[in-house]
């Protein structure tokens, strides 16, 4: 599992039919930042996720890749290799906070 940020969406009106009704989003994934470790820096990659919790653009979320992300009975006939699975409320190392959702702030994402 990967923490990403959703930074739009793809709208594709031609696809194959079981990806027909799917939500398509934009995520670029996180990583804890190496020089202080006090926040979510993005790793300037992008990928392209299903959507199986109702997430939306600025939102971090939990992401698996590979045949996990059909691992869900939703995705498990879908033709993909990416899914968001679950919205982030808070992210802790060790005692510290490094990213609350209900806080906006730069450290990932709000």
């Amino acid at each position: 599992m990967f923490l990403a940020k959703v930074t739009g969406s793809v709208v594709a009106t031609q696809k194959v039919e079981a990806m027909v009704g799917q939500k398509l989003l934009m995520v670029e994934p996180l990583r804890v930042n190496e020089k202080d470790q006090t926040g979510l820096v993005g790793t300037g990659r992008t990928f392209i996720a299903v959507d199986t919790v109702g997430c939306g653009e600025g939102e971090v979320v939990m992401i698996v890749q590979g045949s996990s992300a059909r691992f869900t009975p939703q995705t498990k006939p879908l033709p993909i290799d990416c899914a968001i699975i679950g919205i982030v409320d808070s992210v802790h190392l060790g005692a510290k906070s490094i990213f609350d959702a209900k806080v906006k702030d730069d450290r990932g994402g709000n």
